[in-house]
């Protein structure tokens, strides 16, 4: 079913056309946004909260700036829908995080409006503040520079380094701090407990209305409008919020907080900031899921749930009278409380993402020993370090892409000083919708090539399980990575006895003598399917879960080198540097000549989609392994004609 836009929406295709309306109007514009991703969200999914919370400043940005000439980046993205339906996107907006169609971040290759592709928190000043000096470069003085960015993304390092430098640039730069007291899950730390000492100061916003009022009319106070706001801002925050020199010791001028689902008020207000020089931050408080009650309530569940009935606010799942296996998340988070409750060593860290990753379940079953850090990575990783160095056993679950963020501290902070921090790395390989800025391609390939980190991947729940236990076996063996995918595993009967993995063994999963296929990791489910039905077409493979990319079962791969003429390698990993490419190393090392073949992730930047859609396009799904097969050997018996 077609979702029709309402009166006034169906009038806007660009910003251009949203300029045509009285500021009166603009509450109607907001109402009529609301409702359209409503609408598009809950038949289609993708993230929901973000948007709905960020509705009046879309519409009061796009209303006030010139874009796309004024630079406008959105952090992270997830609140941008608003911003993709005002330019030039509504009527693509229904393929929104599917195959071939929008992305569900901005993305510069997909409109001029997207200035900034984002899909990792906290980039936007840095980037705003690169366009600013840019600007300022070429002679561009009027030209506009906004960065949007939430409560919890400021508080990753990224921010504040940017802010360190922006304090010293004469640039045009606004800065508006979206402050909803979430990311995906509640913020964390003592930013969230300061911002919150703003918001909630009687004295303060009483007479931060006073400012506002004059702010508003800065244009009818003459030449010296800007130094008397000035003197009347430093009066009031000198003497009724002392904690308010946050912002303003990195030399911003801080304006706020205001409300962020007033529309009008916010048109003047940033018509105003306009006219002020250098850095400014704008601190707008808003309700994420604003407008959607159940949104506004539940607001972790809300984050991005997937289709719903938006009368009823039921969450739509797919029936089935078949038992599912669990997720892989979930598996983790249920070992780590088994775990935890017989080694009172362990602890479990992760970067703002306790209910992505299900350390929720342990933050609930022992708090005192389960933290959420904030949107922190090389923090999580080298708080782990420091952890590790007095005894205690620290997993450390990060979104694979994400541990991007924090590579240095693993090498530098963990790998050089022989610690023995375990890193479980949730959404390994392809992220599915999110898309490339979430895809899990490069960790194989970049903890590989680190000296005392051990690199595995479980086929299977059980695997996992078992996998978890090894790594905080004594003695503890060093730093220790488990990546698994994004959803759900194989087995429904998963909750099994642990039992220890020798470190850098494989597992034979099926006999064969055409052809060696080894697989890392739960791509190995889709060989397993391949080999099925190869089987009755007269091939013969043999199926081995090398568990480990490194070390590499070397008694194995001599084995298979000396056995079979063609071995095909399969990953849910970039090729480069992958466990394939790590193969034929061995094999070169070792002067044998056997035709090998390896299936993973190109050299080249995937899309989103659906997981199998992105196994298929790369060539290592059921399909792409059977012909995969089929090119390298012949069947061994072939089947005649019936007649």
């Amino acid at each position: 079913m077609e979702v029709q836009a309402g009166k006034l929406l169906s009038e806007i295709i660009f910003p251009s056309d949203l300029k045509k309306f009285k500021a009166e109007e603009l509450k109607a514009v907001c109402d009529e946004l609301r409702q359209y991703i409503i609408d598009v969200v809950s038949v289609n999914g993708g993230h929901f909260g973000a948007s709905l919370g960020v509705v009046e400043l879309t519409v009061a940005l796009h209303y006030v700036l010139n874009t796309p000439y004024d630079q406008l980046i959105w952090d992270v993205g997830h609140q941008a829908y608003g911003h993709k339906i005002l330019t030039g996107r509504r009527a693509q907006f229904h393929t929104n995080r599917l195959y071939k169609g929008l992305s569900g971040f901005p993305k510069r290759s997909e409109s001029e409006y997207d200035t900034f592709g984002v899909g990792h928190s906290s980039t936007s000043i840095s980037a705003a503040l690169g366009m600013a000096v840019a600007s300022q470069l070429k002679g561009e003085k009027n030209k506009q520079h906004v960065a949007v960015i939430g409560d919890g993304a400021m508080t990753a390092g990224l921010a504040f380094e940017a802010m360190n430098h922006a304090g010293i640039e004469n640039s045009n730069l606004l800065v508006i701090l979206n402050d909803n007291c979430m990311s995906i899950d509640p913020n964390v730390g003592a930013l969230k407990e300061y911002l919150t000492d703003i918001t909630t100061s009687k004295s303060y916003n009483r007479f931060r209305d006073d400012v506002s009022s004059v702010l508003s009319k800065i244009s009818e106070l003459g030449p010296n409008a800007h130094e008397l706001v000035k003197k009347i801002e430093k009066s009031i925050k000198g003497t009724i919020l002392k904690k308010s020199n946050l912002f303003e010791s990195l030399k911003f001028r801080y304006f706020g907080p205001i409300d962020g689902h007033d529309v009008e008020h916010l048109v003047k207000v940033i018509n105003d900031l306009k006219q002020i020089p250098g850095p400014k931050l704008l601190h707008c408080v808003t309700v994420k899921g604003k407008g959607y009650a159940l949104a506004e309530k539940d607001q972790t569940k809300w984050h991005a749930p997937g289709l719903f009935d938006k009368i009823t606010g039921e969450i739509k799942k797919t029936v089935s009278t078949k038992l599912q296996p669990p997720k892989y998340q979930d598996v983790f988070g249920h070992t780590m409380v088994e775990l935890a409750e017989k080694n009172l060593k362990i602890v479990g860290i992760t970067p703002a993402m306790p209910s992505g990753c299900s350390l929720n379940i342990m933050m609930k079953a022992m708090a005192h020993r389960a933290f959420d850090v904030g949107i922190a990575e090389q923090h999580a990783v080298t708080f782990s370090a420091g952890l590790a160095t007095q005894g205690m056993v620290p997993f450390c679950n990060i979104y694979s892409t994400f541990m991007q963020r924090a590579y240095d501290q693993v090498i530098h902070d963990v790998a050089l000083q022989k610690l023995p921090v375990i890193f479980c790395l949730d959404r390994a390989g392809m992220a599915g919708a999110d898309g490339p800025t979430h895809h899990g391609a490069y960790d194989i390939a970049f903890f590989r090539c680190i000296p005392n980190m051990i690199v595995s991947a479980p086929m299977n729940e059980e695997e996992l399980r078992n996998l978890m236990y090894t790594a905080q076996l004594e003695p503890l063996p060093g730093s220790f990575s488990i990546r698994y995918p994004r959803g759900n595993g194989v087995l429904t009967d998963w909750r099994r006895e642990f039992k220890a993995i020798e470190i850098g063994t494989a597992r034979k999963i099926c006999d064969g003598e055409d052809i060696a296929i080894l697989s890392l990791g739960h791509i190995g489910n889709e060989v397993v399917n391949a080999c099925k039905d190869l089987n009755t077409e007269g091939y013969h493979p043999a199926h081995y879960d090398m568990r480990f990319a490194k070390p590499l079962d070397e008694k194995l791969l001599h084995h298979i080198f000396s056995n079979f003429k063609s071995v095909l390698t399969v990953e849910d990993g970039c090729l480069q540097g992958g466990i394939g490419s790590a193969i034929v190393e061995f094999m070169a090392d070792n002067n044998y000549k056997t035709q090998v073949k390896r299936l993973g992730i190109p050299d080249a930047i995937i899309e989103h989609g659906e997981q199998s859609e992105l196994w298929a396009e790369c060539g290592y799904d059921t399909k792409s392994i059977q012909a995969a097969v089929k090119s390298l050997v012949s069947p061994r018996v072939t089947n005649s004609l019936v007649g």
